[in-house]
């Protein structure tokens, strides 16, 4: 059998909140910040040589400016600037891309906002905006997932909309493949992956395992990143508060002949690691064993752009977006792993 990787990012996040959005103490709480699971970010982070900047988490290499065009583009001409750049080897290279959802993504910090990038970045006219990604939406593939730099939400537009593009370059060892491997125009309609960049052109991405998931009696073990989930994806016959939620899993902890411990509210990053961008209703990958999949699941992450609001799952698109913590609007699934001393 293929050895298990443990491939998801720390999210950054450092303080606790409660539902309310007062700062509390992190012990006990059961809130990503408590954890801190995840591949843990190195000090320094960044590395800037000249014009460009070396992400020393996933090896990506990106320009320290943030906004080379200047000004939006629609999805295609983003695609056009980026083959211009290696036209012409900026920055002594021809093999700049648009990143996809999973790479650009791993630029955000859940600790800060405007922009949510870690702290003391390098980075240089960060636009308060969306930012395209190479990775089409699968639930209508006219549209493109991009991330917004102000908070790090991440939906999708239609391609002909406008928006940022940040290149990037290289190949990460730690950044598991999207899943999407058909590529698509700006009208959403099929096309032969062309020598450019975009998802599912053949990129750099870590490679899913042959058998990605293996059932372990009531829970299941992901072995692209190491993590156990409950196989029964709803711990909770209806849809819950945040508060509730991590009471919730608290409780299934302590309860007698479970099959096993150290179960938690999985971050955002952990919940996103779930989603295969080549499919969607839900955006998990065909064939999963999981069973009672629900909508949109809450994260033991805060919001740090409003903290009385915490990050959730919405997993028939595979988007990521917020819900007010006093709300009874999400699910729970429960995670097991990933943690220093939590298995």
């Amino acid at each position: 059998m293929e050895r298990i990787f443990r491939r998801v990012l720390q999210t950054g996040q450092r303080s606790c909140y409660d539902e309310r959005g007062t700062e509390v103490g992190c012990a006990g709480s059961g809130q990503d910040a408590e954890y801190r699971c995840g591949l843990e970010w190195p000090d320094p982070r960044f590395k800037t040589a000249g014009e460009t900047v070396e992400d020393r988490l996933t090896g990506l290499v990106w320009p320290i400016n943030a906004n080379l065009a200047g000004f939006p583009l629609s999805w295609t001409e983003a695609l056009d600037f980026v083959a211009g750049m290696n036209g012409r080897t900026a920055f002594g290279h021809a093999d700049w891309r648009m990143p996809d959802r999973r790479e650009l993504r791993s630029l955000i910090s859940y600790q800060t906002r405007r922009p949510a990038l870690p702290e003391n970045h390098p980075f240089v006219n960060v636009v308060l905006n969306w930012y395209w990604t190479s990775t089409s939406a699968a639930i209508n593939p006219a549209y493109a997932w991009y991330v917004h730099m102000d908070g790090a939400r991440m939906f999708y537009g239609g391609k002909n909309q406008f928006s940022l593009v940040w290149p990037v370059r290289g190949a990460s060892e730690v950044l598991p493949a999207t899943g999407q491997e058909a590529c698509h125009d700006a009208q959403g309609s099929g096309i032969p992956c062309p020598d450019e960049v975009r998802d599912g052109a053949g990129l750099p991405g870590t490679a899913w395992p042959r058998e990605r998931f293996v059932v372990e009696g009531a829970v299941v073990l992901d072995r692209l990143t190491g993590l156990r989930w409950l196989r029964h994806a709803a711990l909770s016959e209806g849809e819950v508060s945040w508060p509730e939620a991590l009471r919730l899993v608290a409780e299934l902890n302590g309860r007698d002949g479970n099959g096993a411990k150290d179960f938690r509210l999985p971050n955002i990053n952990e919940l996103e690691s779930l989603v295969d961008c080549s499919t969607h209703s839900p955006a998990l990958p065909p064939g999963h064993p999981f069973e009672q999949v629900r909508e949109t699941y809450w994260s033991s992450t805060t919001s740090c752009y409003e903290p009385d609001w915490a990050w959730a799952l919405y997993l028939t698109k595979g988007a990521l977006g917020v819900g007010i913590k006093r709300g009874r609007n999400f699910h729970v699934w429960p995670v097991q792993g990933g943690c220093s001393g939590l298995g």
